[in-house]
């Protein structure tokens, strides 16, 4: 009798009245795609954060990050935060922001957030806003995996919540 393996992705995006959109995946989060959601041929400056596993923390090696999210409320939180921000830097075309969950090994994206205006500062200023406030209020949590470790002792990292905003 054959074994059939079953593997289910998962993905889920949101969009603002302004054209802004966040997605959170399980997939791999691909540059490409990223760039061409913010293109316009009104903008001068496109602008890009990327946020890598890497190898070490604390003097500890890394062998992977784990991320889980209560997706539909943060999704939600994402899209007000970048409606804030639009608020803030008015001259912005678009924002957007990737974010993945599950297991993100070494080396490989677990965010992408990314700004284009008509001027470079405010796209990297938006860029720099989006990513600080994702990592602050989105309900978003990571867990790091490190050599020689059980599973019963990888680490749960929380989000400070300086705000204390959480609700979208």
């Amino acid at each position: 009798m054959a074994t059939v393996a079953v593997t289910a992705s998962f993905s889920s995006r949101l969009s603002t009245p302004d054209g802004d959109t966040c997605e959170i995946t399980d997939k791999e989060l691909v540059l490409d795609s990223v760039m061409q959601s913010i293109k316009h041929d009104g903008a001068g400056a496109l602008v890009l954060f990327v946020g890598t596993t890497r190898d070490t923390f604390d003097g500890k090696d890394v062998v992977r990050l784990e991320y889980e999210a209560h997706t539909n409320l943060a999704l939600r939180t994402i899209c007000k935060i970048m409606q804030n921000i639009r608020k803030g830097h008015g001259s912005l075309i678009r924002l957007t922001c990737y974010h993945r969950i599950g297991n993100v090994p070494v080396g490989q994206p677990s965010i992408i957030v990314a700004a284009s205006a008509p001027h470079r500062r405010a796209s990297f200023n938006a860029c720099e806003d989006l990513l600080e406030q994702v990592k602050e209020k989105a309900q978003i949590w990571k867990r790091e995996w490190y050599v020689g470790e059980h599973e019963d002792e990888a680490q749960w990292k929380e989000n400070a919540n300086v705000s204390g905003e959480w609700g979208a």
